[in-house]
């Protein structure tokens, strides 16, 4: 056959952008966004997103800059993500529970041109700003305000800010045109990842690859048009697993919520006639757990991710009425590339073997080329449930690679594979399991805790020679951080746990805090002096779960 070429009529960069202007004409007077007693049209919805770009355009933002944005589920949150990349620029969420030296790293690390901040969060933002060397760079500052949010700034504090959100919105002109990627492996999102080392790391995706995961999730979960859906999962975890594109796509309600509880969560989901919502098995864990949790009026899906749920949460969460999808993803895939694709037969198991069947992570998404499970030769395992080996991948929606990181990138892309650093087995039937992870990350509420970066903190503590921690089970966050210490010879007054616990919690995100603390005389090690960590995770599985955990 004679090899055609493409041309510009069919080739133009895929980008999930396009959304919003389809869901504009498309859905233009249903809603599209609410909070609290505010409700936003989609043509509304679009109309502040071109405006919105429109003013930072004017402002001088332009194509390859990095925006950040620090703020929780609410409609500025949600604009952004059409807004910033509307410009040419890379939107760069930054997750609200860090601390400010975290926060700094990673401002200078992608050199942020600007920043929008909510209003909660100016005094973090400003004391990470603090932090820069003398002669950096500095960004600019947006605030983003919030009548239900009573704060009391002192009176410098808005000084430092150059305009509100709003202010911009109503500077912006509603004809702009926005700025279309040249490419569409051009940069759209810059998404920070702690993984396990002592730094954070750069994910970059293009617009191909967000393209890709938004329309695979939705095809994938099997989402209709006009859903309601509960925002629960954090935006700034992967860009809300791309639904906040695929909701556009669809012609959705997003249910935006500045901080949930179960009992906000059991009202929204009443009060708006919710029909999807999205979360970490440790939100599954606080609604089954909350007195509110009367079963529902109607079935609500719900998809998690980010650790491996127990069964019996599972369990637990699909007697209330939630019809529980479960998946698996990285900060470097986007967004959900694996699911536990269910099949008929197993309706007619037992609740508790379908729940453990639900628990494994299951067989790659339609918009993943391939997805193994390989040994130390790059040979796959065999498919027998049992035999270890790594978690590697290969699709369109795998990430471009870490900024400013040509080494940490290249250990990842090898022979054509991402490799994970995720230890799972394959089954028989081809679904996967995760069963371990590399380098002790701890999975914590759907964060990834470094344990690295907990014991650099440990260590640091006057007393302490040597410090390990490890993964301990935790009935309501799945994982905590467990401290193992030895302390120095000569410690005239001893520390206790809880004086550990309070100097962590002084010095580092309270979400890394170790929820226990175990002192030995000394760490058990290799010939070579190497911590032991094996014998550590064993000495905290004899424990048992840790019971009531909150943090």
């Amino acid at each position: 056959m004679e090899l055609l070429k493409p041309s510009p009529a069919n080739s133009s960069p895929l980008t999930p952008l396009g959304f919003l202007d389809r869901a504009a004409t498309v859905y233009g007077d249903t809603p599209s966004v609410v909070y609290n007693d505010t409700t936003f049209t989609w043509s509304q919805t679009h109309r502040r997103c071109i405006q919105l770009a429109s003013a930072l355009s004017s402002l001088g933002i332009r194509r390859g800059q990095v925006v950040s944005v620090i703020a929780p589920n609410i409609p500025a949150m949600y604009e952004l993500h059409f807004a910033v990349p509307f410009t040419g620029a890379v939107l760069n969420n930054i997750n609200t529970r860090l601390d400010a030296r975290t926060i700094s790293v990673i401002l200078r690390h992608a050199n942020s041109t600007l920043i929008f901040v909510d209003c909660a969060s100016c005094a973090l933002i400003l004391e990470a700003l603090s932090l820069f060397p003398p002669h950096a760079p500095r960004p600019r500052l947006i605030l983003i305000t919030d009548p239900t949010i009573i704060i009391e700034p002192s009176s410098s504090t808005f000084d430092s800010f150059l305009d509100t959100y709003e202010g911009l919105i109503n500077k912006g002109d509603p004809n702009f045109k926005w700025v279309r990627p040249n490419n569409e492996w051009d940069p759209m999102l810059l998404n920070y990842t702690s993984g396990t080392t002592s730094s954070p790391k750069g994910v970059v995706h293009c617009h191909r690859g967000t393209f890709i995961i938004t329309v695979d999730s939705l095809i994938d979960w099997e989402v209709p048009k006009n859903p309601i859906y509960l925002w629960t999962l954090p935006m700034f975890h992967a860009n809300g697993w791309s639904f906040p594109w695929g909701i556009a796509a669809v012609g959705g309600t997003n249910i935006c919520v500045r901080k949930f509880d179960a009992e906000t969560v059991f009202s929204l989901i009443n009060r708006h006639h919710v029909t999807h919502m999205c979360g970490a098995p440790v939100v599954l864990n606080m609604l089954t757990n909350s007195p509110d949790n009367k079963p529902l009026r109607k079935p609500v899906q719900i998809l998690t991710a980010g650790a491996p749920p127990p069964a019996a949460v599972l369990l637990r969460t699909e007697s209330l009425g939630f019809v529980v999808s479960h998946g698996y993803g990285l900060t470097e895939t986007g967004g959900l590339i694996v699911s536990c694709a269910w099949k008929a037969k197993w309706n007619r198991l037992p609740a508790t073997e379908r729940a453990r069947l639900k628990a494994r992570q299951g067989v790659r998404t339609l918009g993943m080329a391939e997805v193994d499970v390989v040994g130390p030769s790059s040979e796959s395992v065999k498919r027998d449930g049992v035999t270890l080996g790594e978690v590697v991948m290969k699709g369109g929606c795998v990430m471009l690679g870490y900024l400013k990181d040509p080494e940490g990138t290249g250990n990842c892309f090898k022979n054509g594979w991402f490799y994970t650093g995720d230890v799972g087995v394959m089954h028989e039937d081809g679904y996967l399991e995760i069963k371990d992870r590399s380098k002790d990350v701890i999975i914590s509420g759907g964060e990834n805790l470094s344990s690295v970066e907990v014991e650099s903190v440990l260590y640091g503590h006057p007393a302490v020679n040597e410090a390990a921690v490890v993964a301990r089970a935790d009935e309501y966050w799945g994982e905590t951080p467990c401290a193992f210490l030895s302390l120095k010879v000569g410690v005239k007054e001893k520390p206790t746990e809880k004086e550990i616990i309070e100097y962590c919690r002084k010095n580092m995100p309270h979400y890394m805090v170790p929820k226990t603390v175990v002192f030995k005389d000394e760490l058990p090690k290799t010939s070579t002096g190497k911590i032991q960590k094996f014998v550590l995770r064993q000495f905290a599985k004899e424990m048992g779960p840790l019971k009531q955990s909150r943090l």
